[in-house]
Order: structure tokens, then C-alpha cells, then sequence
């Protein structure tokens, strides 16, 4: 094997690889020694087939598995002797007139990780929020609580439905005078001004009484999930069997009790516990963009542009996916592409802090277990259908690139708990309110201020996480040395979603309705989802 360097430019790295024509036939010789033995021919007896037929029966397929070792073991090679760390897969072509027979000479290129030097952890220092649970704060959650449990008790008869209270209702319903599927209940509970059933139905039972009988008319959504009914107008027969009123909660030990616990003492024990676990994750979101913030402030070393090309095509699809739900996509769009520049330079401070935080972690002896691995992918494979889960584990535990991606956000938080162990760490107690704006501000500090705009919340609370670089950081900072190696023939990467299984997740396998599933027909045409 020759190799010859063309380029070697920055991290930019390019090389002429030839393989010469006897190497691969060499390979050829051993794979036909290892299969004659199983090959048969009539004429023949068992393991008795002359090498020459066996080349004419199955000269390519033998040609393209030794040819594609070549090129692996070529590969490998070259990264070993050049000590070459590739950011991402090498780019392989063959040269375009190649022929079986001749010798091989393949282009690679790549861009090689950065040497960094591992920074001193000395003098680092960090200021914790911490936001005390008082007694206010634990009666409102309290009151929340109380509220989100609400009872109601019969009316008198003469009682007119008003918001709020609740109706227990027959009905049945029609579409161009038929009655359809689902379209009838009996004895079923709803609340006016809940929003829970389609638009106009409960607003046309305000004023009724128990034992009154109405028909009313209402059109379904036109993105309502029974394809038959989308935009239908239809007309329901809905007799009040009661109307209720809701009944005051009082904050006692038989609430506590009516929840499942033993007296209120304890659901105030559990809920502060609850209260301070919230704000606890907070904090810690406060302190891990206050830690990434210095890093990035003392720390500035060239990165592969392929990965961050990488980072931000995944930013971009995701800031893509959310303006496609917003009111009006065609000028969220716009939006965004005013603001393209910065998001990229989001991407390559991401990329420039997960390799920083992974050098960190190599040198300070930072690892994700394979105990730790194996219940990251057990808890991934939750999200695929019960008879999918296998195959997904499967293909995991053979893509490292699939292992990498599970592995990195688990991986960067252990290497920032390494950071916050050698940091001096201050304490300040601060509102919540206090704590949040702290967090806005880091957070404003950490990505490039976009250009200019009109005022659109809605919208830029959509993009607020692509333009955050914590949580992804460190997506490529438990990425394998080694890249996954790919027969020359082949050299751009396969998508990697075409390695995927087939099986949909459980949330994209079963119909938007299915979530009234266990309830009575009837309750799936009505109610609103």
C-alpha cells in the first residue's frame, strides 16, 4: 500500500491511497481455499470443485468482499500511521476508471478532531442559586393541588347550568340525519367551559336544567382525528340528567387521605420535597450555562467544519419543524433566515464546547459504564412498540454511532458533575422569579444576539432551545475515536435513519383518538382531543 499526502491544511486533511492488484488477489486465493469446501457442483464431489470454476461462479461477489476488506484494512492503516483522529467519516472515492485486476488508488479525505490542551481546573468558580420552599409558596401549591381535584354535588332541580358547573348528560348525534359511529352516550360527565368537547357543545347547554332535553348544532374542527367527520356540520339530542355544582376543597387530612396518604403532614412533606426537586433542576441549569459560558469565554481552537455543518443542519431542522406549526410559517421562516448566520455560529460554539467537555472527561478519567449504557438503551427502547424493542436493542448495541447519541447527553452530565466537584462554588438564595431571569440571561449571553425584529413571543419562545447551548453541548463529546468504516464503492455515508428499524414509535403507531380508547364510543365523537 502507497500512500501519498495531498492536502493538510488546518484540520483539513487529503491522501492518494494505492492498493496494489496482488494484494486483492491474494484475498481473492484465501476466500476461495476457505469456501470450497462447502461449495457443490455437479460432477463433483464435496470439496473437490477446482478453484477456477469457483472464481467463474462467483468471481464478482468474491472480487467486491475482498476488494472492500482491502479498503477497510487500507483505511485503517492510513489512520494508524498518520495518527489521524477523524471528526467524522472519511470521504472515500475510487478512482473512476478502475478495473478488476488492476491496481486500486482511492481518494480520502477528512477533517481531523483539534488538539486540545486540557484546561486547568484551579481558581474555577461558580455561583449556585437555590430557591428555599416557604411556607407560601408550599400553601399554593397546596391550593393547585386542591383545585386540579375537584368534586361536585347535585344541584336542586331547578338549578340553570352556568360555567363551571358540571352536567351529566345522554346524547346523540347525527350527520345529514344519520346517526355515525361514536356518536351516542349515556351518563357522561362534562363541564362547562372546560373546552373538553368540540367547539360550540357546551356553550349551547349554558341556561339548561336537570330532566330538559335539547338539540343543538355544532361542526366538527376540520382537524378533528375521524377523517369521516373533519368540517361536518351535526346536530345532537342531549338530555340533562343533573346538573352539579363543584363543591369547596377543603385542605385537610381526609384530602390527604382521599389522595392516597395518611394525613396532611405528609402530602405537605411530599410536596415540599416535589417543589424543592423543581427548583433543584433549575439550579442546576443556572450553574451548567454559567460553567459552559466560561469555558466558551476561555476557550478558542479551530473545529471541523463538517461538524459543524453537522450541528447546525440538525439546529435548522429542528427550528424548521417548529415554524411549520406556528400561525404563520411563511413569515416564521423568513424570520429565521434573517437570523441563519447566527444560528451556524451557535452550532460551532456547541461543537467547540462538547469537544472541549470530552477532552475534559478522556483526561479526568470521565466514562459511562456498560451497566449505565444498557439501561440508556432499555429506556430508548420504551418509545417503540412492544414487538419493535428487540430489534431496536439490537441495532443500537451494532451502530456506535446510535450508542454514541444515546451516550453523549449522559456523558456531558457527568462530566459537568466532575466540574462542579473541582469548582468553588458560592451559594445565594434567591426567588424563583430571581432564579429564572438569571437563567433568561445566561441564556441571552450564550447565543449571538439575532438581528433585529418585530416582537413575535410566540415564536421566539419556539426557538429559545436551538439558541441554547446547554443540554447540547457535548453531543460529539463521547464520539468514538474510530469512525464506522464503509467499502470505497460506498463512501458517502448511509443516513442513518435508513439504519433505523422500521417500527414506529408509539406515539406516531396509533391514532391521535386512541387517547379516548378506554372511553365509551360515544365520548370519542364528542369530545374535543
Amino acid at each position: 500500500m502507497q500512500i501519498v499526502e495531498k492536502t493538510n491544511e488546518g484540520l483539513k486533511r487529503a491522501y492518494t491511497v494505492k492498493i496494489p492488484a496482488k494484494e486483492i488477489e491474494a484475498r481473492i486465493d484465501a476466500e476461495v481455499k476457505k469456501v470450497a469446501p462447502q461449495v457443490r457442483m455437479p460432477g463433483f464431489r464435496p470439496g473437490k470443485v477446482p478453484a477456477n470454476l469457483i472464481r467463474k461462479m462467483h468471481g464478482d461477489a468474491l472480487h467486491s468482499d475482498a476488494f472492500n476488506a482491502s479498503v477497510r484494512e487500507s483505511i485503517d492503516s492510513l489512520m494508524q500511521e498518520k495518527k489521524l483522529r477523524p471528526a467524522l467519516q472519511p470521504k472515500v472515492d475510487l478512482q473512476p476508471d478502475y478495473k478488476q485486476g488492476q491496481d486500486a488508488e482511492l481518494t480520502v479525505e477528512l477533517e481531523v478532531l483539534p488538539e486540545i490542551e486540557a484546561p486547568s481546573l484551579d481558581g474555577l468558580k461558580l455561583e449556585k442559586l437555590t430557591v428555599p420552599v416557604s411556607d407560601e409558596t408550599l400553601e399554593e401549591a397546596l391550593q393547585r393541588l386542591a383545585s386540579n381535584q375537584k368534586s361536585y354535588n347535585d344541584a336542586p332541580k331547578t338549578k340553570k347550568a352556568a360555567e363551571g358547573d358540571q352536567l351529566i348528560i345522554d346524547f346523540v348525534g347525527r350527520v345529514d340525519g344519520e346517526e355515525f359511529e361514536g356518536g351516542k352516550a349515556e351518563g357522561t360527565p362534562l363541564v362547562i367551559g372546560a373546552g373538553r368537547f368540540i367547539p360550540g357543545f357546551e356553550e349551547q347547554l349554558t341556561g339548561t336544567k336537570a330532566g330538559e332535553t335539547k338539540t343543538i348544532q355544532v361542526t366538527f374542527p376540520a382537524d378533528y382525528p375521524a377523517a369521516e367527520l373533519k368540517g361536518k356540520e351535526a346536530e345532537f339530542d342531549v338530555t340533562v340528567q343533573k346538573v352539579q355544582v363543584e363543591s369547596e376543597t377543603n385542605i385537610d387530612d381526609d384530602f390527604a387521605k382521599s389522595l392516597g396518604l395518611d394525613s396532611l403532614d405528609k402530602l405537605k412533606e411530599l410536596m415540599k420535597a416535589q417543589l424543592e426537586q423543581e427548583t433543584a433542576g433549575l439550579t442546576r441549569t443556572q450553574m451548567k450555562r454559567q460553567l459552559l459560558d466560561k469555558l466558551a469565554a476561555d476557550h478558542d481552537f479551530d473545529v471541523p467544519q463538517t461538524m459543524v455543518d453537522a450541528e447546525f443542519d440538525q439546529i435548522w431542522r429542528q427550528l424548521q419543524a417548529e415554524i411549520a406549526r406556528e400561525d404563520d410559517p411563511e413569515a416564521g421562516l423568513k424570520e429565521i433566515e434573517a437570523e441563519k448566520d447566527d444560528y451556524r455560529r451557535i452550532a460551532e460554539r456547541r461543537v467547540r464546547l462538547g469537544l472541549l467537555l470530552s477532552e475534559i472527561g478522556q483526561k479526568n478519567g470521565v466514562e459511562v459504564t456498560a451497566q449505565e449504557m444498557g439501561m440508556l438503551i432499555q429506556q430508548a427502547a420504551q418509545q417503540y412498540r412492544p414487538e419493535d424493542r428487540e430489534r431496536f436493542v439490537e441495532y443500537v448495541r451494532q451502530d456506535a454511532m446510535a450508542q454514541a447519541q444515546l451516550r453523549a447527553p449522559l456523558y456531558e452530565d457527568k462530566v459537568v458533575d466532575f466540574l462542579f466537584d473541582k469548582a468553588e462554588i458560592t451559594e445565594r438564595e434567591v426567588t424563583r422569579e430571581e432564579l429564572e431571569a438569571a437563567i433568561e440571561a445566561e441564556e441571552g449571553a450564550s447565543a449571538p444576539e439575532p438581528a433585529k425584529k418585530k416582537a413575535a413571543p410566540k415564536k421566539t419562545a419556539k426557538k429559545t432551545a436551538a439558541k441554547s447551548g446547554e443540554g447540547e453541548a457535548a453531543k460529539k463529546a463521547d464520539k468514538p475515536a474510530k469512525t464506522e468504516k464503509a467499502p470505497a464503492k460506498k463512501a458517502a455515508a448511509k443516513d442513518k435513519e435508513e439504519a433505523k428499524p422500521a417500527a414506529k414509535k408509539k406515539s406516531e403507531a396509533k391514532p391521535a383518538a386512541d387517547k379516548a380508547e378506554k372511553k365509551p364510543a360515544a365520548k370519542k365523537a364528542a369530545a374535543k382531543k
